[in-house]
Order: structure tokens, then sequence, then C-alpha cells
């Protein structure tokens, strides 16, 4: 195949549901100064995609547009002026454009080189919801031993990684799920205690939480959940809101903060991954955690690209839990 070939793409040109995604021919990307073409090889579903097609997001540029941002594979070309990066070498990305296609255009910048021992669906499986999960814990509100974390949505592929972080430093997890199965999923990947939403589980919570009177931290990512999520904060808490999967969340008046000294802040990836050597450090680490055993991504189901659709319904379905991947 010519640099200057097309390649097959997952791609939409009006906003909408599943029925809108096209698996067809599209034209490549061109090579340019400070890049290299990536042969993809698996890609991460994220519900930032989901999103991108409703059109609750801006993009960039006229359509056809091409979806995904996590992705691994092998480098096919590299600019001429990229001299530490090789054809062939092993790479993912966490934070790059258009990963729904057969080959794709990464800055070098954002390039994660890829150990031997991370096969590429561990990395299309953790690097974006692994690094979530990540500055959320360390950075966000650094849990240490003996937090008290709740977790929104725990079954889900952040909700696990999140657990498996908090565990990690030390912490104790309640999740917050919406049926038994995916409370026994929770439960296996290492929550203490589970509760379902349609329970009352903000009860449940302080009872389990006693005399602290609620947890130190939530990990807020469903968003009309907020006003609860706050409820159950114990005095000097803080919620950490990042996603609203469930819906926007109600305005919050600065008394509520104020009366209990709440803390209220927010999280973005993108906020952190602002360099070469931080994503390179941060994947370091997250790739650390694999090979010891104390981080796993659990994946869901794989579908081949051309089934995108599928693969997207699966994921609004919200009956998956854990990861879903593409394969070009």
């Amino acid at each position: 195949m010519t640099e200057s070939a097309g390649m097959h793409a997952l791609f939409f040109e009006t906003f909408g549901g599943p029925e809108v995604l096209r698996y067809g021919p599209v034209p490549r990307p061109e090579l340019l100064p400070g890049t290299v073409l990536m042969r993809v090889k698996s890609i991460g579903l994220n519900y930032a995609d989901i999103y991108r097609r409703y059109g609750n997001y801006h993009l960039v540029g006229e359509p056809p547009y091409i979806l995904g941002y996590e992705a691994a594979g092998e480098i096919l070309a590299v600019a001429p002026d990229v001299t530490h990066l090789h054809v062939g070498q092993r790479i993912a990305c966490a934070d790059v454009p258009h990963s729904n296609a057969e080959v794709m255009r990464v800055p070098v910048e954002h390039v994660i080189p890829l150990p031997d021992d991370i096969a590429f669906d561990q990395a299309a499986a953790l690097l974006l919801q692994g690094l979530t999960a990540q500055y959320l814990t360390a950075d966000s509100y650094p849990v240490g031993p003996g937090t008290v974390a709740l977790v929104h949505a725990v079954a889900g592929g952040v909700g696990q990684l999140l657990t498996q972080f908090i565990k990690a430093r030390g912490g104790q997890v309640i999740g917050l799920t919406s049926s038994p199965a995916k409370r026994e999923q929770a439960l296996a990947a290492g929550a203490d205690a589970v509760f379902l939403y349609q329970d009352a589980w903000e009860a449940a919570v302080r009872d389990y939480c006693g005399a602290a009177g609620g947890v130190e931290v939530v990990y807020e990512s469903v968003g009309s959940t907020l006003a609860q999520s706050l409820a159950v904060t114990r005095v000097r808490g803080t919620v950490v809101f990042f996603g609203m999967a469930g819906g926007d969340p109600a305005p919050v008046d600065p008394r509520q903060l104020m009366d209990r000294s709440l803390t209220l802040t927010g999280g973005d990836l993108w906020n952190y991954l602002t360099s070469r050597a931080e994503r390179e450090q941060r994947a370091a680490a997250l790739f650390e955690l694999v090979r010891g055993g104390q981080l796993q991504a659990v994946v869901t189901a794989a579908f081949p690209l051309s089934e995108g659709p599928a693969a997207h319904r699966l994921l609004e379905s919200r009956q998956s839990t854990g990861k879903i991947l593409l394969h070009p």
C-alpha cells in the first residue's frame, strides 16, 4: 500500500445513534513533520465516542468524522525529523483523534512506547481509563491507607480500574452499580461493599461508614447524582466530578460546601497529559502495576471495526462491564 493509498475506517457524517456509523474507505492520513503513522492493531471504545457521535462534543474539521482517541499498534512510517522512533516499533496513544481506522497519524509528543510485555489489547483496554483512574487517585484526591472512597458506576471500565488503584494505595472502596450481576463483578474486582442505585443507597453508605458520617471522597461520574454524592460525604470530605454519564448535575449552592467544609473539584485527563514526558511517566507507572498484578483491565467484548455500530449499542445499553475493544 502506498502512502497516498486509502484505508478503511469507522466514521459518521451526521450526528445521531449507532445507525449513523459507517465502515468504508477514506483517505489515508498524510505523514507530517513531527508525526508517525501507526498501523492500528487494537482500539479502545469509550463513552466519549458516544458523546461525539451525538454531537455533544465539539469536533474539528468537516465530515466524515472518524471516532476514537485510544489505540495500540506498530509504527508504519516515521517523518524525517523524528529520530527517536523507528518503523516497526510497538506504540500506543490515549489522546489522539481518529483511532477508529486501519492507519492513524500520531504526533510524536503523544506517542507512548509500548513495552514488549504489554500486549496491544492490554494497552488499548488500559490506557485512557487507567490513566484516568491514576490521576483521580493520585492528583484529584491522593488516596492513602485507610481512605474510604465511594465509586460510582463501579462495575464499568473506569470504575473497576479505580477500585484497583484505591486498593493498591491501601484504601477501601464502596461501590454503586445498577444490578446484582454488576455488583458481583465489582466485588470480584476488589470492592469492599457494593450497593444498588435502585435501593436506598445514601442511607446504606452512611450506615456502612458509621460514626465517620460518610466517605472521605466520592468519585462522581454519573452527574445527575452529584447532590446525593455531596450528602454522603463526611465533614471536610471531597467530591471529584469527572463525568456525567447519567445526565447533567443540578447547580450546587456554595453554602452547602461551606456548611460542612466540603471540597468539590473537577477532573479531566487532558489536563494531565500535557507533555511527552508526562505521558511516558504516567504510562510507565501504569504498566508497572500491571506487571505487579495490581492492575488488570477486564475486556467485556471485542468487535471487528466493521461491526462498530454493534459495539456502540452494547456500550450504550449499560449492560457491559469493563472494556470494549475494536479490531481493524
